[in-house]
């Protein structure tokens, strides 16, 4: 997914804010549902983010072009990894692998069945 660095994205001197790259894979991670015509919140549940490692390696700016790549590491019972990588152009700026736990409507977690871990397989494994 592709994203352009707004000057909201930005601070004074026109460097991406640290907090939006997680904003941009965010939006990413949603994104992948929408180009299937499915929302992230499915009919039994929805996906919490449980744990982060994020790793800052170049500033983007105000007016570039970024391209977010989303892998599927793992699939546990109840979670999921995905490892994501900011690009602009071929310079990797940032990326991170994040744990994303699978929780009913009353933020409780639940076991992911087999349909939902099939769509993540198909959703997330080439993008």
């Amino acid at each position: 997914m592709q994203i352009r660095v707004y000057y909201e994205d930005t601070d004074l001197g026109g460097v991406v804010y640290h907090s939006n790259y997680l904003n941009f894979c965010e939006r990413a991670r949603s994104d992948a549902f929408f180009q299937i015509g499915k929302k992230p919140i499915l009919e039994t549940g929805h996906f919490v983010a449980k744990k982060l490692t994020a790793n800052y390696i170049s500033s983007a700016k105000l007016g570039d072009l970024l391209d977010i790549k989303t892998s599927l590491i793992q699939i546990k019972s109840a979670s999921f990894i995905l490892k994501q990588i900011v690009y602009k152009e071929d310079i990797k700026m940032f990326e991170m692998d994040i744990t994303l736990a699978y929780i009913d409507f009353n933020a409780k977690p639940q076991k992911i069945d087999r349909e939902t871990n099939q769509l993540i397989k198909n959703i997330y494994n080439g993008n």
